[in-house]
């Protein structure tokens, strides 16, 4: 790429829009320039407005320190500043709707960590390696919008990360009841451990909408485009119980499946590790080389040793094994605001670029 593309993050002082902001530093294809926040924060410094609040564990980068936060609901003002944005504010889910629409239709593609949208019947939802042909349905909701490049993307539920890519490279052997347990990281909240001191050495069996979202959002997913909507897949059956855990970073699914087509412990293990998809080919600058990795010793994967894998990027099973009731059962592992929410994001917007469904204004 020639010249750096324009990027704005929405929502840049909260926990997702950090992650944003470290992952755009130095990043090959996008410079952000601006930062956009509530109006509380707009008019000071980034890392005023941030103060004590900065929830990474690599430092503020100096790049953004000095930039002045704008007000997110300046959208002709953003707009004109920048070639798309990323989107990570904290509204209520009507008003997420109404202010991503409206930046939207200055021209301004979004490409959304919010959940507003992800039943939007023209709203693709995106996991790059699954489902890159569900982008096409960008040009039934151009119509709708009635812009020519503006348009929203969006990125599904962290919590479906470690186990959903796992049953989809297991597709051909067809995948038809599936039961699940999540053990949830409490930046999934946007917290940590200082901010929620009642989660250390606890569990709370309750994530409020999450058993929903991990049911039906892979439906939506495995779907396909009719007309001007994507409908989703009937199958597999999905239930699920989502609880947070005393973890900083890191989803960990326990998995229970059932096969139409019966395939060896072998074969399934095969289908993971040599599994890729177009973010692999297309050799996308926050792509992992290997998607997902296969651990054979009977205590991986683990929190501590492997949600970093690729970069945070890539999904981690391990004990894999018969079970007595259902065919198989897996232990799947992802990292949450990487993989689950600001650089899935990141990937869904360079696979965009690269297919120039994003370009320079």
């Amino acid at each position: 790429m020639d010249k750096k593309l324009k990027v704005g993050v929405l929502g840049a002082t909260g926990m997702v829009g950090q992650r944003f902001l470290s992952l755009l530093e130095n990043h090959p294809w996008y410079e952000v320039v601006v930062v956009a926040a509530s109006p509380s924060s707009a008019g000071k410094r980034y890392e005023d407005a941030v103060g004590s609040r900065w929830k990474m564990t690599t430092p503020m980068p100096e790049a953004y320190k000095d930039l002045i936060v704008m007000n997110v609901n300046d959208v002709d003002a953003v707009a004109s500043k920048v070639d798309f944005v990323f989107s990570a504010v904290d509204m209520t889910k009507e008003e997420i709707k109404a202010i991503e629409e409206a930046y939207a239709k200055t021209e301004t593609p979004v490409v959304s960590n919010n959940s507003a949208h992800r039943w939007t019947k023209d709203v693709p939802m995106v996991v790059p390696e699954i489902n890159p042909e569900h982008f096409a349905i960008i040009e039934s909701q151009k119509k709708r919008l009635g812009t020519k490049r503006g348009f929203i993307a969006v990125k599904p539920n962290c919590s479906i990360q470690s186990y959903a890519p796992v049953l989809n490279a297991w597709k051909e052997y067809e995948p038809y009841e599936v039961v699940v347990t999540t053990y949830q990281a409490i930046s999934g909240a946007g917290k940590t451990f200082k901010d929620w001191p009642e989660m250390v050495e606890n569990i709370i069996p309750f994530i409020g909408g999450e058993e929903e979202k991990s049911e039906k959002e892979p439906l939506r997913i495995w779907g396909h485009i009719e007309g001007d909507e994507i409908v989703p897949a009937t199958s597999p059956k999905i239930t699920c119980q989502c609880v947070r855990v005393p973890v900083l970073n890191g989803h960990t699914a326990a998995v229970f499946v059932k096969f139409k087509n019966k395939a060896s412990k072998e074969e399934l293990i095969k289908k993971l590790v040599e599994y890729k998809g177009e973010p692999q080919e297309l050799n996308l600058p926050s792509a992992p080389k290997q998607f997902i990795q296969y651990l054979t010793e009977d205590n991986r994967p683990q929190v501590n040793l492997d949600v970093n894998f690729e970069n945070g990027m890539g999904v981690s099973v391990g004990r894999l094994r018969e079970d007595s009731m259902y065919d198989y059962k897996f232990i799947g592992l992802s990292h949450n605001t990487l993989r689950g929410a600001a650089g899935g994001a990141l990937l869904c917007a360079e696979y965009l670029t690269a297919k120039n469904f994003i370009t320079a204004k």
